[in-house]
């Protein structure tokens, strides 16, 4: 097993539906421009209300990525 370094970055992700899609929605978009993503965290977890409902929810994460191998 090697060792790994990681590079931490932090990123909101948002959902009308749910806080896993709003985590989900945000890896997803991330997967886009950064590869070797290996964990995350999930820092805070806010909400929009509207009408006395939850109207919009919205999830900070930190996520974890190896950095290439020389």
């Amino acid at each position: 097993m090697s060792d790994h370094i990681y590079k931490l970055i932090e990123l909101v992700g948002s959902s009308q539906d749910s806080v896993e899609d709003a985590v989900n929605s945000a890896l997803t978009k991330a997967n886009n421009s950064l590869s070797n993503m290996r964990w995350f965290e999930v820092c805070d977890i806010r909400g929009n209300i509207e009408n006395g409902q939850v109207d919009h929810w919205q999830v900070t994460i930190k996520v974890g990525f190896t950095l290439k191998e020389d």
